[in-house]
């Protein structure tokens, strides 16, 4: 889905959606590693939630090219607020998912855009910029990366499971609750991971390296493209207690399908308090 070669089922005149969207995450991600490994300046929103003037130079960069294409156009995004616009879509960015890892010199983080029609997704790009991946899922025209379909694994059970998950901000003062789920979950899949990058950990299921994902304290930008792709890979994306995924709420469960029955009653052995 690169260049001339996006099929683009969402457009608006001779524009289309996903080619100004796959440009904008490409560019944030150029600027991105331009000055990964570099000492950049850091504020902090909360106890361990911390935001660069790279997040908000990326973002920045993103709603300019969006904004010029579709100047009517309503934008979410995590670090500026922006106008809902007049018309029936809404991107929703996240200019720089995995702070943390890139404060430290991780190479492990990535830029998410959606778009989103009248509150459906239908638009989801996710760009890794240290290993060039590039994630584009429409919706009902299937996911890729690269320009290669990519589907959900086929791992039949959750002992054979490799699982991925992340704590939220909150994590010094609701851990107790985040690691009985986390110690359930060690017990009972192959592994457990925790990378720190919720957009790229969808991707990741939707391309069959990890089998599953559950996650709490997550924003609609950490969610919004990742969860389009696993679902148009093949697979399944939920709530925590199996309801219908609200990209709003919270939380995630996302799988392969074949495994979410399991990853949801374990979910339900953990505290229900857990928002």
């Amino acid at each position: 889905m690169a260049g001339s070669e996006v099929r683009g089922v969402y457009m608006t005149g001779d524009r289309e959606f996903a080619k100004v969207a796959i440009d904008a995450a490409r560019r944030a991600g150029r600027l991105i590693v331009e000055q990964f490994g570099t000492k950049v300046s850091a504020e902090y929103k909360g106890d361990i939630n911390v935001v660069t003037e790279v997040d908000k130079a990326s973002e920045e960069a993103i709603v300019n090219i969006l904004l010029l294409a579709f100047p009517d156009h309503g934008i979410l995004a995590e670090e500026g607020d922006y106008c809902e616009g007049s018309s029936r879509y809404r991107w929703i960015i996240d200019p720089l998912d995995g702070t943390v890892n890139y404060l430290h010199g991780y190479p492990h983080f990535c830029v998410s855009i959606a778009l989103q029609e009248r509150g459906i997704t239908v638009l989801g790009v996710v760009y890794c910029p240290t290993t060039g991946e590039l994630f584009v899922a429409e919706k009902g025209a299937g996911a890729l990366c690269n320009d290669r379909p990519i589907r959900v694994s086929r791992t039949p059970t959750l002992h054979e499971s490799l699982l991925v998950t992340g704590f939220p901000y909150d994590v010094r003062q609701r851990g107790d609750n985040y690691l009985v789920h986390f110690g359930n979950f060690i017990r009972r899949a192959q592994g457990v991971r925790r990378d720190g990058v919720a957009a790229l950990d969808l991707c990741y299921v939707a391309m069959g390296r990890f089998d599953g994902m559950w996650e709490f304290g997550l924003f609609p930008w950490d969610v919004a493209a990742g969860s389009l792709a696993v679902a148009e890979a093949g697979g399944l994306v939920s709530l925590c207690n199996g309801s219908p995924l609200d990209i709003h709420a919270g939380q995630i469960v996302a799988s392969n399908g074949k495994i979410h029955h399991e990853l949801i009653s374990v979910l339900r052995e953990g505290p229900r308090a857990v928002p």
